[in-house]
């Protein structure tokens, strides 16, 4: 896939239990908060695990990420369907056939539109 700048990509998920549970076994984080529903039977989807749908975006250019940087603005419940939208604000292609590209992010939740994650990556694609 060709990517110019001013591109934009989307990814949606709906995060599960299962998904929370996995996650806390792969990274550790143990928080009660992770591991207790709230009073409405949710689990609280770790941060980095809402992240990891810009991990999606890049890992579809085959962008090995130099930097990612987050803000992490709202929480984020299981049963929630979060989208992704990297907009590419640089891509550069380089001599040795190498490509640079940063974008921005911006996470909301379907539901409601509210903004729960944003930040930007920035990296190389081996072409």
């Amino acid at each position: 896939m060709e990517l110019t700048e001013g591109d934009t990509v989307a990814v949606e998920r709906t995060f599960t239990a299962e998904d929370v549970r996995a996650f806390t076994e792969v990274s550790g984080d143990r928080g009660d908060h992770h591991l207790e529903p709230d009073e409405q039977g949710r689990l609280l989807v770790h941060g980095l695990l809402t992240a990891t749908l810009a991990t999606e975006i890049g890992g579809s250019y085959d962008v090995l990420a130099r930097t990612m940087e987050y803000q992490f603005r709202r929480p984020v419940y299981t049963g929630e369907t979060v989208r992704c939208v990297a907009e590419f604000t640089t891509v550069e292609r380089r001599e040795d056939g190498r490509t640079e590209v940063a974008a921005d992010l911006r996470f909301t939740r379907t539901d409601d539109e509210m903004v729960v994650l944003t930040g930007g990556f920035d990296g190389v694609v081996a072409e």
